[in-house]
């Protein structure tokens, strides 16, 4: 085994002299290209949307979580300056430049890719993106590259799909032949883990997992990764970190479907499921609070467990957990539209012709995200039956899919709304409602987040607590 190679890529990284070039600018390329131009990486951001790219060469963030003042101190540089976009040329240079150009490859050390992995309508993986990047870096792949794949995907995608590619690459030069992972170029897989809209759990101290095909390509891409990271966990595969993931979000996902289904058994039972759930999370071991809602959303959860299910067919085995998880979890925005039919019923009225306005249609609260939002099928649901759909969220101004199109109503005639509406249903806890004067402002009202519930008991517990501190005093 060649270990010249090795070590050379790992004293470039080592000096930050390493370029590193990231494939997708979404909710994961955008977060991971700012983390290494601040650990001092040039780093080179592909897109094929030239939206974003622009965005980016403007220090303009289109994610939560990144601000356009922290991207624009690595990609604007002062005026009057010249810029060069190229690491040969003696001038001023930003840390990040966007392209949509994959010649720019030619220019990178270590790549990675962060594009999207849908489902298809029969939902089969959808690869095709992983494939066409793949092969456009088999075009400009050169001995000691590092690539690794952060896009979630079915266990052995990473040695199935990438490796073939890279190890029957056509190389241009005339003295240099087919490459050999772990000799002549470095390529392992580590799953992203991003949760958009969280502060406390970021791309830079979430812990990395991370699986080579081999121990130089495994030491070289922990070696990267630990310059701009603050914990690596290594795994013995590419196969182990992609299932890794899998089994992070299939847990999430058949967690929720049982506290859904709870929630509905609770509902026939006529006891609160909130309060199970309250009184259930005091106890200290063997229990972990999950909480239902209107359904499973993000880009995540609803999708990564079909990833799991597809493979395990194709090797004849059926992830009964998983089918059942979904048909519940993917049930949940008919139950609520249920509720609110009985809503409107116990107020003599039919859901068709009635107004109903759904408040939030971001997947998760205090997010802008409308990826497999589970609100989106109640808004379709519930114009399907007839009724003179509303929306409001603050974070997404208007909303368009191929069904409808509706915009947010406005901020400052919101409580006029909710006064006018026959019916509301919360569909997303954003903070920034009052939720209070919402439940003061509109009847009847079907809470899927127990947001009005919440908000009340906080009151409570806050008037308990003055009340002790008084009698003490």
């Amino acid at each position: 085994m060649t270990t010249s190679f090795d070590l050379e890529i790992c004293k470039i990284i080592g000096s930050r002299q390493a370029t590193v070039a990231i494939i997708g600018l979404g909710y994961v390329g955008l977060p991971l290209a700012v983390a290494f131009g601040e650990a001092g990486f040039r780093t080179i951001c592909i897109d094929v949307n030239q939206g974003r790219v622009d965005a980016v060469n403007r220090g303009e963030s289109y994610i939560q979580g990144i601000s356009s003042e922290r991207l624009a101190a690595l990609t604007v540089v002062e005026p009057g300056q010249t810029v060069s976009t190229s690491k040969t040329d003696h001038v001023l240079q930003p840390k990040i430049f966007g392209t949509t150009d994959f010649d720019a490859l030619d220019e990178a050390n270590a790549v990675i890719v962060c594009v999207p992995t849908p489902l298809s309508k029969t939902k089969d993986p959808d690869v095709s993106y992983i494939v066409s990047v793949a092969d456009e870096i088999a075009k400009h792949l050169n001995r000691g590259m590092l690539i690794v794949l952060e896009s979630t995907t079915y266990p052995g995608t990473t040695e199935e799909i990438i490796l073939p590619r890279l190890e029957q690459a056509d190389i241009n030069s005339s003295d240099q032949g087919p490459m050999k992972a772990g000799e002549d170029f470095y390529l392992a897989f580590s799953p992203e883990r991003i949760d958009p809209g969280r502060t406390d759990w970021t791309v830079l101290n979430t812990p990395k997992v991370m699986g080579g095909v081999t121990s130089n390509c495994q030491k070289a891409a922990v070696a990267l990764y630990s310059c701009a990271l603050e914990r690596i966990v290594p795994v013995s595969s590419p196969r182990v970190a992609e299932t890794v993931k899998l089994l992070e979000n299939t847990f999430r996902a058949t967690n929720i479907a049982l506290v859904n289904e709870f929630a509905i058994m609770c509902d026939y039972l006529g006891v609160d499921v909130w309060e199970v759930i309250d009184a259930a999370k005091t106890k200290p071991f063997g229990y972990m609070p999950f909480y239902p809602g209107p359904g499973l959303g993000g880009h995540c959860i609803p999708i990564d467990p079909q990833y799991l299910a597809w493979k395990l067919k194709s090797l004849d085995y059926t992830a009964r957990f998983i089918q059942l998880a979904e048909e519940i979890n993917f049930g949940m925005p008919e139950y609520w539209v249920t509720k609110v039919q009985d809503a409107l019923n116990n107020e003599r009225k039919a859901i068709n012709g009635s107004s109903v306005l759904v408040l939030g249609v971001a997947y998760k609260a205090d997010v802008d995200d409308l990826r497999e939002s589970p609100a989106l099928d109640i808004l379709e649901l519930l114009i399907n039956k007839g009724a003179q759909v509303s929306y409001h969220d603050p974070n997404v101004p208007t909303l368009e899919t191929d069904k409808y199109r509706l915009t947010s109503v406005e901020s400052h005639a919101l409580y006029e709304q909710l006064g006018c509406a026959d019916c509301v249903i919360i569909a997303t806890d954003h903070s920034s409602y009052d939720w209070i004067k919402i439940s003061n402002s509109a009847s009847p009202i079907v809470d899927t987040r127990n947001a009005i519930g919440k908000a009340k008991k906080s009151i409570t517990d806050l008037r308990k607590l003055s009340s002790v501190l008084t009698d003490l005093s």
